[in-house]
Parts: structure tokens; sequence; C-alpha cells
């Protein structure tokens, strides 16, 4: 019964005083989905938050509860995550930075806006885990700088990643110029040195990384702050740049998605003997024609797709990629930024593959689009299928043309109508069973379609929570023995009356 309970919780057209019942039996469960009604009153979330406490932090992360609602005392997290919303009493951050629970000063640490009095005590905080995570997030560069000096390690790597951390404590973290050595590491904090962790340790207990290992040097803790500082955006580009040559495959590919690498960088690393970090720089923007193309012809399929998403390729390379190879079934960022004579000249071109690429975009020209929809080949059909403004007349032809290989794309077109999608139920035989589940959660699907795809397995808990199923189909699938139907039918909006009052009779 607690399942169909949470189901009734989340479904939006509950009666108020069914809610007050729910809110009164509620546990985590039930608890999740009162939290996110939108029709929860004040009073009603007080509630909630005395019977289940867990609830008190979606509650207030929701802003059903206010600063006034909460005692820092007696809903210490619900306090932290106020807070969190900028919505708490700063005068709370005070007290909460010296709370004994380190889980709580560590979300505290992860908050904005505290006050410079609380962000000081939980900077020389006892647990690194709580430094730590105040540098990974505090917006205030003076306090990220310090951070990344400190003296253990891992409160350095966490700042790496963090972007209000100054450029030069950034390029400090690379080169280590001006930067004291660190005297600690996880490592060396647990362990005797020089030591390095097995890979297959079998202690439960132990949550080092297979590998960690520090010699005095901290080594495994810096790989990973360098590893961070290449990925951060507000790291100098001259600095990052001097790891192209560096030993470690995993930085070298850190910085292969550098859009501020400079020419030689990105030379160097066309050449890198490991695909990833050949596939992570095709990518880049930062890269010149040449590369481009060179990435485009590689043998490696993994590099032609990411040169394929190149913002830069240029289109005749991209196009010639497209007709010999799958470059995806997305909006390539390219074909995003063709002009309207660009676009014009793929959607009319002689090459499938061409006309495939632009009929992705969405905004298209309706004759554009009204040409692609009626096009001899599958491939451009379905990916123009999901295109809006597509008539009923375009997509049942398109449908009879192209069968199973459009009818998933054409159950996602948002102006499908309900013909449309009793058609693609129809059609959809085992090998377009993606399609029932389309159907299922189109909102324009009705009775006819979606008795087909209560049929399915799979599209089944989709159809369940339609509010088109008529209400005593509803009913019934509230007693499936799948809970998640059951659960999902009794969310149904369409779901009548007295079914939830006799749902709700044991409350």
């Amino acid at each position: 019964m607690q399942h169909l309970w949470a189901g009734l919780a989340g479904n939006p057209v509950l009666p108020g005083e069914f809610v007050d019942r729910l809110v009164r039996v509620a546990d985590d469960d039930i608890a999740t989905e009162l939290a996110h009604r939108a029709d929860l009153s004040r009073a009603q979330a007080v509630a909630l938050a005395g019977r289940v406490e867990e609830s008190a932090v979606t509650l207030a992360h929701q802003g059903r509860l206010t600063a006034a609602d909460v005692d820092p005392a007696r809903w210490p997290d619900a306090a932290i995550a106020l807070l969190d919303e900028g919505a708490g009493d700063p005068a709370w951050a005070r007290v909460l930075a010296r709370d004994p629970d380190r889980g709580r000063r560590e979300k505290l640490a992860a908050c904005p806006g505290l006050p410079s009095d609380a962000v000081a005590v939980l900077a020389a905080d006892p647990d690194v885990e709580v430094v730590s995570e105040l540098a990974l997030w505090t917006d205030l560069p003076e306090v990220a700088g310090g951070l990344a000096a400190h003296p253990h390690a891992e409160v350095r790597h966490a700042a790496a990643y963090n972007e209000a951390t100054p450029p030069a404590a950034l390029a400090a973290l690379l080169t280590g110029e001006g930067l004291p050595a660190a005297r600690q590491c996880p490592v060396c904090d647990r362990e005797e040195i020089p030591f390095v962790h097995d890979p297959d340790c079998q202690d439960a207990d132990c949550d080092l990384p297979g590998g960690a290992a520090c010699d005095g040097s901290h080594q495994y803790t810096l790989h990973r702050t360098y590893e961070a500082a290449l990925r951060n955006p507000a790291t100098p580009a001259e600095a990052a740049a001097r790891f192209a040559g560096h030993p470690s495959g995993l930085l070298r590919q850190a910085l292969a998605g550098r859009p501020d690498l400079p020419p030689d960088a990105c030379a160097r690393l066309a050449r890198d003997p490991l695909p990833g970090v050949r596939s992570d720089l095709a990518a880049n923007p930062a890269l010149g024609a040449d590369l481009i193309r060179t990435s485009a012809g590689a043998p490696d399929p993994a590099v032609r797709q990411s040169a394929a998403r190149n913002p830069r390729i240029p289109l005749d390379v991209l196009v010639g990629l497209a007709g010999r190879f799958r470059v995806g079934t997305t909006l390539l960022p390219r074909i995003a930024a063709c002009t309207a004579a660009e676009t014009e000249a793929l959607a009319t071109s002689a090459d499938p593959a061409a006309r495939m690429l632009v009929a992705h975009r969405r905004d298209l020209p309706p004759e554009l689009r009204d040409r692609l929809a009626g096009d001899r080949d599958a491939r451009v059909a379905k990916a123009v299928a999901p295109h809006p403004g597509l008539s009923e007349a375009r997509l049942l032809d398109m449908i009879g043309r192209h069968h199973v290989r459009v009818l998933a794309k054409a159950a996602t077109n948002p102006d499908a109508t309900a013909a449309v999608l009793d058609e693609i139920a129809r059609r959809a035989v085992p090998a377009a069973r993606r399609a029932l589940r389309e159907v299922a959660r189109h909102p324009a699907a009705r009775e006819r379609a979606l008795l087909v795809c209560l049929a399915d397995d799979r599209a089944r808990p989709f159809a369940a929570e339609h509010p088109a199923l008529p209400p005593e189909v509803v009913a019934e699938l509230v007693a499936d023995p799948d809970p998640y139907v059951a659960r999902t039918a009794a969310a149904n909006p369409a779901l009548p009356p007295d079914a939830m009052a006799a749902l709700l009779a044991a409350c």
C-alpha cells in the first residue's frame, strides 16, 4: 500500500484533504513526492518536515520552508539548505561552522555568500574534508587563492578545480613556482611511506583509490591536482601548455580539450600516441583547418566523430565525413552555425549526407523543412521527423514511405496528432518498440494508441501515467502486479476521486 500512497502523493489533482492524510502517514518515499507538490501549503510543509525530518531539506530547497519556519537547532540540515539557497539567516552559519557533525560542516562549506567569520572558521577546520569543500566551492578569490597554498595536498587539489581561484595561483599549482611544498596528502595521512595502494585491496573499510601512492612527494594527489588545474578554464594557457609533452596520458588528455591551446601545443598533441588524446583534441575549436582535416581522415572512428563535433570543421569536410562514416544523430555545432545560404545549399544538395546533416536543425524555414520531410532517403526523413510544424499529412506520408525507420522519431514530434500517433502505434512491430514508449509519453496520444502501448511491457509504465487514459482503465492499473505500473497509475490525474479515496481508506 505504501507504494500506492507514494504514487497518490505525486498526483497533481489530489484534493487538499487527501494531502493532509498522506502527510500524517508519510515515510521517506511519500515525503519525497509530497515535497515536490506545487500546491503544498506552508502549513502542510511544516507538518511534513515535522513528520519526516529528511524532507525538510527538500522543502527548504523548494522554497516551501522559510527562515521563519526553521529552527537550526532542530533542523540543522534544513538550515544549511536555506543558506545554500541564499534564504537563510547568516547568523546560522557562524553556529553551524562549529557543528560537531563533520558532514554538516562540509555541506555548509559549499554554500555561497557565507559571512567572512564563518568562512574563516571553516578554512581552519581540523578536518581536511571540510577545508577541501570550501576550497572547491568558495566564490571568494582571496579565499580560494589562500587555500591553493594550503599545507595539505588534498585542499590544493580542490582549489585547482575552482574557477574562482586566481590564475596566478592555478599556474603555481602546475609549475610549483613560488609555492611551498605540501606537507600532507590522503595517503601519508593514513599509511607509512613509501606506500602504494594495492589496486585489488579487499579491505571493505578502505576508501583509498587503487594505485594511490606517496613516497613523500604526494605524487598521486599532485597528479590529480595537475589534472584539475589543466581542466580549469581559469588556468593560464601558457602554464597549461607545458604539459603537452608530459609522460602522463591522462594529463595530456586533460590538456587536449582546452580551447585556448596555442598552435604549437595543438600540433604536438595531434601526433600523440594515444587515441583518447587525439580524439579530445579533434573537437577542440583551437585547431586550425589543416589539423581538423587530418583528424577527420584519421583511421580511429572516435577521432573522426570528435572532428565532426568541432565547430570550425569546414563544411565540405563534414559532409564528406558524414557520407562515409556515422557521425552521430544530433545537431552538430558547425551545422547549427550555418548561414541561411549554407543551410539552403545543404538542404537542396544532391548528397543525402548533406541533407541529413541539416535536417537535424529545428529552425529550418518551412519550405526547406517540408522538402526534407518528403525526402526519399530514410536517414534524412528520420532526422527531420521531430521538427515542429510538420503537418499531419506530411508525417503520415513520411511514415507510409519509410515505415519502422522513422516511427520512433516521428512519435517525438511535438505537433504529432492523435491520428499520427494511432498510426505509429499500429505499425510499431517488435523491431520498433521504442516508438511505443514515445507514443505513451506524447501529450497528444489518445485512448486507441495508449491501449496498444499498455500491451507492451516497456511502454506500459509510461502509458499508465497518461491523463488521456479512460478513468476506469487507470483504476484497474492501480491493481497491476507490477508495483511501478500501479504506482504510476496512482499518480495519474485521470484516476477517479472515489478510487483515490479507496486507496486512502487505510490511512
